[in-house]
């Protein structure tokens, strides 16, 4: 894991280079180097910082220089010992141990043909001396970033957004439009920047730059094309044995030269993963958190711990228990610049806090259990839009009577959260409307109107726009599976948007790497293998992938309810954060340019204290697109105006 950065046919490209490098420097503390090359009537710039996993020694090293290729590349290559060999065979000699080497030969061998055998994360940057050529790819999933900015025929490309805005000296615009879906899903969907010029290489495909200027772009990996041949092989009866491929993805996400530890939260997916990685490395490092009684009252949270000791303990990992009370104030605005975009999942410092106390215990590696329930539908989502589809059944006038009690019910008293009101309210907001509909309703932040009723009233066309995006995404398939479309449509947005992207952002800025190993390509085409009658069966979603961890784990772990990798929002709203709210209402960037509209963001505020809604999330997604906004246009001399 490391960072990457770099120029083509870019103006004073060793100078931005440097720039982007230094930028990047968390990324990677362990090392740093830049190679440069004429390129027609300009010049190639390629930086890197590195984060030494495998192959710790100089032969590890990049940029990567071999026989007139040149390589900067940040991610894991799991296949790479099979890969070696086959190339090995074939004739090539290798320096060193590391997976860079091995992608470098591969690419010299097979060109972009090499890129659907590549089984791991990543995002790199090859430049080819002899035609002048530059290729940038992402890796199938997404899992690893790349943001890109074409000015002219030049280019610039880095691993965060943050790098092309220092390096081109704060002349990005915002992009209205970005901050308009953020809200929406408190997050900026992976087609999306919230820069008007950068842009986000999309997962499976690569850009190609030649020395006239022309650009090239290809796909090799399509998550759409991988569900519908998944459909089919469900219809010929081929269904795999998940366990085994599940077992067989987290061995190879264990190869390093440094130690392995693991997230471990206690709920399905992290103990699954502990458990297995725990056969290969007795004795492996685990961490986890709590949270203040009094927070964790006051939120009525799940008390996770218990269960993650239960799985230590059984299968003999260190455990080290770190208690989440952060000084929010502090870190709120650390977080906002280290997520490179405005991201409001509370999450992220949870990521933060754990991948720091194991860099200071000296773990540069841990495996997450993320991308699981996309996959295999464990989120309530997905569970209470299958519920959904039941309550339409359900007479109207009983509909409308349950509706308007619960909407009297309040979600917190003065010194208490009622989680099962909030629930109920959450499930109620959409319950009654049209698939692609409910699906969006049941995880975004507001519907149409509330959205309007927040924002500049100018934005309205905006809105509509970035409506349309999600249902052209999730319609864009073939499946006649209800559960499997909402697998789909999570893995291609929510996955990459918010949980991948903020995982590695976090985990980043702790100069630690996060492995994903349920998020593996080989993991992916057996889930969509399986129809949604497997994954969610009777209340309990992931059943598929609770069928496969029973024989490791305990019933009661499996079986366990669900739990939340969050944060006590309420609690600190109410408390940590309440002045931080009235700031914003009142002097605000954001109000004062006129994008947020502070009659509603006040009636937001004073419903959520009075405990009659939970607004908390929005809150708090609010207070990050504030820090966002002000860290990007100060200095900037940008107009405040919001043409979308």
């Amino acid at each position: 894991m490391c960072g990457i950065a770099g120029t083509y046919r870019w103006p004073d490209g060793k100078a931005v280079t440097d720039r982007l490098t230094e930028t990047l420097a968390h990324r990677g503390p362990d090392g740093a180097g830049r190679y440069g090359h004429p390129v027609g009537d300009g010049e190639v710039q390629l930086g890197h910082r590195r984060l030494a996993i495998i192959d710790l020694s100089e032969t590890g090293a990049q940029p990567m220089v071999s026989d007139g290729l040149v390589l900067t590349y940040n991610g894991e290559l799991y296949n790479a010992p099979e890969l070696r060999a086959e190339l090995a065979a074939g004739g090539v000699r290798f320096r060193g141990t590391s997976d860079t080497e091995v992608l470098l030969e591969a690419w010299r061998r097979w060109g972009t043909d090499c890129l659907p055998r590549l089984r791991g994360m990543f995002a790199f940057g090859i430049f080819d001396e002899r035609t002048g050529e530059l290729v940038l790819a992402r890796d199938q999933l997404g899992i690893k970033p790349l943001f890109l900015l074409r000015r002219g025929g030049g280019l610039v490309f880095a691993s965060e957004l943050k790098a092309l805005a220092a390096a081109t000296g704060g002349t990005l615009e915002v992009d209205h439009a970005a901050l308009v879906a953020s809200l929406l899903y408190y997050w900026v969907p992976d087609s999306r920047c919230a820069y008007r010029e950068a842009e986000k290489l999309p997962p499976g495909s690569w850009l190609r730059c030649r020395p006239d200027g022309s650009v090239e772009r290809g796909r090799y990996w399509n998550l759409r094309d991988v569900a519908a041949e998944g459909r089919e092989r469900a219809r010929a009866g081929e269904l795999p044995d998940l366990a085994a491929i599940v077992e067989e993805s987290t061995r190879r996400h264990l190869l390093s030269d440094v130690p392995v530890a693991t997230f471990l939260s206690g709920g399905l997916d992290s103990s699954y993963l502990t458990a297995l990685a725990a056969r290969h490395q007795p004795g492996m490092s685990a961490y986890t958190i709590g949270f203040r009684a009094e927070d964790a009252k006051f939120e009525a949270m799940p008390d996770d711990l218990r269960y993650a000791r239960t799985v230590a303990e059984r299968f003999g990992v260190d455990l080290h228990e770190i208690e989440i009370a952060p000084d929010v104030l502090d870190l709120l605005p650390r977080m906002t610049y280290h997520l490179d975009e405005p991201i409001g999942d509370p999450a992220a410092i949870n990521t933060f806090l754990i991948c720091s106390a194991a860099r200071e215990a000296g773990v540069k590696v841990m495996l997450s259990g993320m991308g699981a329930d996309e996959l295999f539908a464990g989120y309530r989502k997905h569970l209470a839009n299958v519920l959904a589809l039941r309550y339409q059944r359900v007479p109207g006038p009983v509909r409308r009577g349950l509706s308007g009690a619960v909407d009297r019910l309040p979600v917190a008293s003065a010194r208490r959260g009622y989680r099962s009101v909030r629930f109920a309210k959450r499930f109620l907001s959409f319950a009654d409307l049209p698939e692609e509909t409910a699906f969006r309703r049941s995880y975004t932040m507001y519907d149409r109107g509330e959205l309007l009723d927040l924002i500049d009233p100018d934005l309205a066309g905006t809105v509509d726009d970035v409506l349309a995006e999600h249902a052209d995404v999730y319609e864009d398939n073939d499946l006649d599976d209800f559960v499997n479309r909402m697998c789909l449509g999570d893995s291609r947005m929510f996955l990459p948007g918010l949980n991948l992207a903020y995982t590695d952002r976090s985990s980043m800025a702790a100069s630690t790497e996060v492995r994903v190993p349920y998020v593996d390509v080989e993991v992916v085409k057996a889930a969509f293998t399986f129809p949604g009658d497997r994954k969610i069966v009777g209340r309990q979603g992931k059943a598929v992938l609770k069928e496969a961890a029973v024989s490791v784990l305990p019933r009661e772990i499996v079986y366990r309810p669900k739990g939340l990798f969050s944060a006590p929002l309420r609690a600190w709203m109410s408390r940590d954060l309440a002045p931080l709210v009235r700031e914003v209402i009142h002097d605000g960037e954001l109000v004062r340019s006129g994008f947020l509209r502070r009659d509603a963001l006040a009636r937001l505020a004073a419903e959520d204290a009075a405990g009659q809604r939970d607004f908390s999330k929005h809150l708090w997604h609010v207070l990050t697109l504030e820090y966002w906004y002000r860290g990007a246009t100060s200095g900037s001399g940008q107009s405040a105006g919001f043409t979308a």
